[in-house]
């Protein structure tokens, strides 16, 4: 390989490490509402599932709630959900098929994900964990409500 095709190889593969994933985000007063925290009223639980990793930042993960498909992250986001209360199957896809988490949503409480990036083989990979409401807090406080 030539040097200037060996040096046009990197240019690309730069511009395309810099870039960053988008997905489509809810509105401002949206996100400063979520972000007080509400308590979820008695037959409701709450769902903040945040990604606030720099890893994988060209990556968008697709996140299902019980084989639903609710919504994609990027780097810095978050998503919201009230769920009924009882057992759910959270997924988010990877590199060779969905990742799971099962959760046991109690009625009026917040409960967060946080979804995190992983190296794979071939692709970025993404994974689940249940985090304490103090981190969960703090991580949906650094990212932005995605729709």
């Amino acid at each position: 390989m030539s040097k200037k095709m060996m040096m046009c190889a990197a240019a690309l593969g730069i511009a395309l490490l810099s870039g960053c994933a988008t997905v489509p985000m809810e509105s401002a007063e949206k996100d400063k509402e979520l972000k007080a925290f509400p308590v979820p009223s008695q037959d409701q639980a709450g769902l903040y599932i945040f990604r606030d990793s720099s890893l994988g930042p060209i990556l968008k993960k697709t996140v299902k709630i019980d084989d639903q498909v609710i919504g994609e992250t990027a780097i810095n986001t978050y998503l919201y959900r009230a769920i009924t209360p009882g057992q759910h199957v959270l997924a988010t896809e990877s590199e060779f098929g969905d990742n799971t988490l099962t959760i046991n949503a109690e009625a009026g409480k917040n409960h967060y994900i946080r979804q995190y990036i992983k190296l794979g083989v071939f692709a970025g990979g993404a994974n689940l964990e249940q985090v304490s409401e103090l981190e969960g807090q703090k991580g949906v406080a650094e990212t932005e409500l995605a729709r």
